[in-house]
């Protein structure tokens, strides 16, 4: 059961100290820190911060019940709301008077329901009857009004990724007027409504803040609207309907996801999924939104996987309570004490606890059978890589040839991406050489995410040890190999030597000369120089490659020296010297070269083969066999005469 927990809390949770009648907890979804407020701020502050190491400890003075209290971005200015009508304000801004000032809502009548900090020196109030946007100065302790709007309000929500405020108007709550903040200006977004199951008569407030949450997807802001099972319209269950919030243009209605069931829900965004967590069956489900389900409406989902439990997990147990032998003790799970926040928050106030929501890819591999299906579904996810090498090792474990069109789908969806990339790269590339202009600056360079699975990488962790299979057919190896080098020509990426290479050893290992030989005459396989250097070290085991190699270096016009070069460092001496026969360069090459590269063989009768050779050049071209000084042949004539002795040097001709 261990490996179908696709969900997990983070192994560090940030620890504060747990909610009771003296001390307060509080949580701020901009900055994700977690305020305990003991004795309302007169015993103590204490904030932590999922990256703070060290935790920001103060004390206020205790001017009544803090109803809400968070600090602007970079711990700046700390703002507290404790009545109806003001916020007050501390600063923290190093060398400034860590004085406190107030400052009441300009509305009459209107009560504060809370406020969001938009920047480090810009705040805005939610009242009843509006927003107020307003900048701080703290030189001169005191707030400048930067716009303001009217409009009843009955509950709000903010978006701290993207800067958007949520404000639930009319009597049932359910039209939602968006407002978007940016470098000191606040705009107003086309308001939309929330389809609700049922209007109630007479018309009271029916849409719940609990039932609505705000998170980016994908990159695009959603709002997700739970709409709870109506007997009235024969639902099968609750279901999470999704609306897209465009920075221009209007709200749609875009997803919907089918919970199948009714209850206590609540909602997170992990690696663009959205989690849903049901409290009386203490499981959660996961969606996709960008999986297509075949047999459904097009943006009608089901969950991507079974429902499973969060990962089981211990805590510490603190306090005089607690023995060394009962270090920890299993979290309870689902509890209702829960506190779940946007995008991948879970926090339980009453034991002081705040965890990340995580995901595990490993365990979704066994539960999602559909590798296709399976493969869409990593390749969108943030540590993919290393799962998916994992998905295509076992997939092809298998061995079967009906396995093979699998194979090709999977192969196929990872080299797309593959040249999505490549594409993004030579785009950029083409770009930034042009020189400046007003689109290079429009180009970022694309970031490579893990979904980029190139020819190494599954060269290095598939495809080299899978052909070094026993219990596997050699058929099957080949049609895998030759299945990755067809997807890769598909997309047009050229392929690397490397996997051309791993075919021909294949080949040569199970004696398939005649595929090798139809592979190379029908270029299946391309020409390349390291490829033709294999084929000329398999000439003593298939004769006609070496004149398939050589064929193969003619078509290339590669300069002969290069050609020679790379012969002699793969110590293909005889073959070196053949092909420089073959294209008539005998005369002139360096003889010191070719001697140097057969003493470095250790193959004594090489080296005599080498040095008679030219011996015999020298006797041809000159009448006499002896080197000349500038060829600094000496060191080569002294070991050939040291192993061979001085009688076996040819003797020029006598006339």
């Amino acid at each position: 059961m261990d490996n179908e927990y696709y969900l997990e809390l983070s192994e560090n949770p940030v620890q504060f100290e747990n909610a009771s009648s003296v001390n307060n907890v509080f949580f701020d979804e901009a900055n994700k820190q977690v305020f305990a407020v003991r004795s309302g701020g007169a015993t103590g502050v204490v904030v932590k911060g999922p990256e703070d190491k060290s935790p920001i400890a103060f004390r206020m003075d205790d001017k009544g019940e803090v109803k809400c209290i968070k600090f602007s971005l970079g711990n700046k200015i700390l703002a507290v709301q404790r009545t109806p009508k003001s916020v007050d304000f501390i600063n923290f801004i190093p060398d400034y008077p860590h004085l406190e000032f107030s400052h009441e809502c300009k509305t009459k009548n209107a009560n504060v329901l809370g406020f969001c900090w938009t920047n480090w020196n810009e705040i805005v109030f939610v009242t009843d009857q509006g927003i107020e946007f307003y900048q701080v100065l703290p030189d001169k302790r005191t707030l400048k009004m930067l716009k303001s709007q009217s409009i009843n309000v009955n509950w709000y929500i903010y978006c701290p990724e993207t800067a958007v405020l949520l404000l639930s108007t009319t009597v049932q709550g359910s039209v939602l007027q968006p407002f978007a903040f940016k470098n000191g200006t606040m705009s107003k977004m086309p308001k939309f409504e929330i389809e609700l199951p049922m209007v109630p008569k007479p018309a009271k407030l029916s849409l719940s803040e609990r039932d609505i949450a705000v998170a980016s997807i994908y990159g695009e802001l959603y709002v997700m609207y739970l709409k709870h099972h109506s007997r009235s319209t024969n639902s099968s269950g609750a279901e999470v309907v999704l609306y897209h919030l465009p920075r221009e243009g209007p709200c749609k209605k875009t997803h919907v996801l089918k919970l199948n069931t009714t209850g206590k829900f609540a909602l997170n965004v992990v690696d663009n999924l959205v989690v849903v967590h049901h409290q009386s069956s203490q499981t959660s489900i996961i969606f996709d939104i960008k999986l297509r389900e075949p047999d459904c409406a097009m943006n009608v989902h089901q969950p991507v996987l079974p429902a499973r439990s969060i990962h089981p997990c211990k805590i510490p147990l603190t306090g005089p309570t607690a023995a060394p032998s009962q270090a920890s003790v299993p979290c309870e799970l689902y509890s209702s004490t829960w506190s779940v926040f946007q995008p991948d928050i879970i926090i339980s106030a009453s034991e002081g606890y705040l965890w990340y929501l995580q995901v595990k890819l490993q365990p979704t591999v066994n539960l999602l059978q559909d590798k296709g299906k399976l493969m869409d579904f990593l390749l969108r996810r943030r540590d993919c890589k290393m799962v998916i090498l994992s998905v295509c090792s076992q997939m092809l474990e298998g061995g079967e040839k009906g396995n093979l069109p699998v194979v090709a789908t999977v192969f196929d969806k990872l080299n797309q991406v593959y040249k999505e990339y490549l594409e993004a790269e030579q785009a950029y590339t083409v770009a930034m050489e042009s020189g400046p202009s007003r689109f290079s600056n429009s180009y970022k360079r694309p970031v490579r995410t893990q979904a980029v699975i190139d020819q190494s990488d599954m060269y290095t962790h598939v495809l080299s040890a899978f052909t070094e299979k026993k219990d596997v057919s050699h058929k099957f190896i080949i049609a895998v190999l030759m299945e990755y080098i067809r997807s890769l020509n598909q997309f047009q990426i050229t392929v690397q030597h490397y996997l051309y290479e791993l075919v021909i050893k294949t080949l040569v290992q199970h004696n398939l000369f005649y595929m090798l030989h139809q592979f190379l005459q029908y270029h299946v396989l391309s020409d390349s120089k390291p490829l033709a250097c294999l084929l000329l070290s398999l000439e003593s085991t298939y004769p006609p490659a070496h004149q398939l190699s050589l064929d193969m270096l003619k078509r290339l016009s590669t300069a002969n020296d290069e050609i020679v070069e790379v012969l002699l460092s793969k110590q293909q001496v005889l073959g070196a010297l053949r092909f420089v026969r073959s294209v008539g360069g005998h005369d002139n090459v360096s003889a010191r070269k070719f001697l140097d590269a057969a003493r470095q063989t250790n193959d004594t009768m090489l080296f005599y083969t080498i040095f008679r050779f030219f011996e015999q050049r020298n006797l041809r071209l000159r009448g006499n066999p002896a080197f000349n000084p500038g060829e600094h042949c000496e060191e080569h004539v002294a070991y050939f005469k040291e192993v061979f002795g001085e009688q076996t040097l040819m003797k020029a001709a006598t006339v």
